[in-house]
């Protein structure tokens, strides 16, 4: 198995002039962890994951160090620590070093890249422009989907993944960032957030009549959209 074969192919990206609070609120609308940032070509940038907010000013979050890491720090460290946590920029406070994979890498190597730089979620890059994305949870639903068997993949699977993911993004209803489609054999299993149990039933219903597909499993959650804001 591939990251190509379990990554989420419609990234939610800004670009490096995004607001802090743009930012904060995208994670909070679409429920994700982070979101990478992107050039005018495409080219990926960086990215700005949770981790990357805290200790902000404005959610009252950011903390001193003792006097005396500071009186240690060098002062173009604490010059850059200052502009990280107070930058509104996306450009200031984003990663740069990204971690990245290509659609031909195994879900085994991208384990290992997670496990290995103790990060959530690789960018998967292909000619310098990002394709997708596959987080820990993506890797799960993909081990998941195998159920304790190692048949060989269908030729016609990733043709399937394509159409129904073609077809989730041309619906104004779904989110697609939010859905992760496994195919083996022409059976598909369906993971991911939806808003309702109308929406869980569409994308069902979406992917059962898309030519090539066998059998749906639905493991889709309904969580309501949070109404949580940045504070």
């Amino acid at each position: 198995m591939k990251a190509s074969d379990v990554m989420v192919s419609s990234v939610i990206t800004v670009g490096p002039d995004a607001s802090v609070l743009h930012v904060a609120e995208l994670l909070l609308r679409h429920r994700i962890s982070a979101v990478p940032v992107v050039g005018a070509n495409g080219d990926i940038l960086g990215i700005v994951s949770e981790g990357d907010l805290i200790n902000r000013p404005e959610s009252e979050t950011n903390r001193r160090k003792s006097w005396w890491l500071d009186a240690l720090a060098a002062k173009e460290t604490l010059a850059a620590e200052y502009i990280k946590s107070h930058s509104r920029k996306v450009a200031d406070v984003m990663t740069r070093d990204v971690i990245t994979a290509s659609p031909d890498t195994s879900v085994a190597e991208v384990a290992a890249l997670l496990e290995r730089n103790a990060i959530k979620r690789v960018p998967i890059v292909k000619d310098g422009k990002i394709v997708g994305i596959v987080s820990r949870a993506n890797l799960l639903q993909g081990l998941a989907s195998l159920k304790d068997k190692a048949p060989q993949a269908h030729p016609d699977d990733s043709a399937i993944r394509d159409k129904v993911m073609a077809r989730l993004q041309n619906e104004r209803w779904a989110k697609p960032a939010l859905i992760s489609v496994t195919v083996q054999d022409g059976t598909v299993d369906l993971w991911g957030i939806v808003d309702s149990a109308t929406e869980k039933k569409a994308v069902h219903v979406l992917t059962e009549v898309t030519p090539g597909v066998r059998a749906v499993n639905d493991n889709l959650v309904i969580q309501p959209t949070s109404s949580a804001s940045w504070m």
